[in-house]
């Protein structure tokens, strides 16, 4: 099943080339809140409510009509995974890899959905794309081991993590508003039984930058939340972002990046560098 939020924060299901609206099936009555119907949907689910969906009968739109937001528009925390791939430690020059650096985390600010635009921050410091295997946690996990993990995931979904590259923190240079394009959907579990068997491709302005299969993540999906879960508990509706492989290179304003992964979907987003300024303008730099 491939859950989206649509048109002002309503819950729907892919259907062939259609959106069926199941807000009111799935999400409840009320107001969800700024985490989103499907965030509260994946708490529901994880408490041992049941989704029992006839199609038959509810409203539908059509893909091509229908405005896609991020699936989980203020997820209750984002784990990134550093240096997870070997190709991207040799392009990077890195000396470590995630079994030394350990897991980070970016701010659920930083979300957006399919459609809208990165905001560049600087106009002399490089922001990078960064396409990445999302794993969407359905269940309570702390101290799981790799063999039991994939029974806490909910699903999957296309993350890019963009990256400034100055000297700060990654939790700083990858948390700028805008810096975690989501979606355009969220794949559930069952529909992919190995995570580690996924082809990805991140294209940028219409050229190829990044091809790989996550066969070939150091700390494959089992491992990294086997990981994370022995560092910090996780709960229904975290993100974590599995690591990005070799191909990494600088945004232009104007440019369009599109992320496509085998049986999870296709994630296009913009890139607009009208706001951004110059390092030194930044708040603090006179300080330093």
């Amino acid at each position: 099943m491939r859950l989206a939020l649509f048109n002002k924060g309503r819950l729907g299901v892919v259907d062939g080339h259609d959106l069926v609206d199941v807000t009111e099936q799935l999400a409840g009555s009320g107001t969800p809140g700024p985490a989103g119907a499907l965030h509260h949907f994946i708490e529901t689910t994880a408490r041992g409510g049941t989704a029992q969906l006839d199609l038959t009968g509810l409203p539908r739109v059509p893909l091509t009509e229908a405005a896609l937001e991020a699936p989980l528009p203020r997820p209750g925390k984002i784990v990134g995974a550093p240096v997870n791939y070997l190709d991207h430690k040799a392009e990077m020059e890195y000396t470590t890899s995630i079994a030394d650096l350990g897991v980070f985390l970016k701010a659920n600010s930083s979300v957006i959905g399919p459609g809208q635009d990165i905001l560049l921050p600087y106009t002399d410091k490089r922001t990078d794309q960064e396409g990445e295997l999302g794993v969407v946690i359905g269940r309570t996990a702390t101290h799981v081991s790799a063999d039991e993990a994939l029974d806490h995931v909910f699903g999957y979904t296309c993350v890019l993590d963009i990256t400034v590259r100055s000297g700060e923190d990654r939790s700083t240079r990858k948390s700028f508003d805008t810096f975690t394009p989501l979606g355009p959907w969220i794949v559930t579990a069952d529909e992919i039984p190995d995570p580690d068997t996924l082809d990805l491709r991140c294209d940028v302005a219409g050229e190829t930058r990044q091809q790989t299969n996550t066969a070939d993540l150091i700390f494959g999906v089992r491992e990294l939340i086997a990981y994370t879960s022995s560092v910090m508990t996780l709960h229904p509706g975290d993100v974590i972002a599995t690591g990005t492989p070799a191909g990494v290179g600088p945004l232009s304003h104007g440019d369009r990046i599109v992320l496509d992964i085998e049986r999870v979907g296709r994630l296009e987003v913009g890139v607009d560098g009208n706001r951004a300024v110059p390092y030194e303008q930044r708040p603090g730099a006179r300080l330093r």
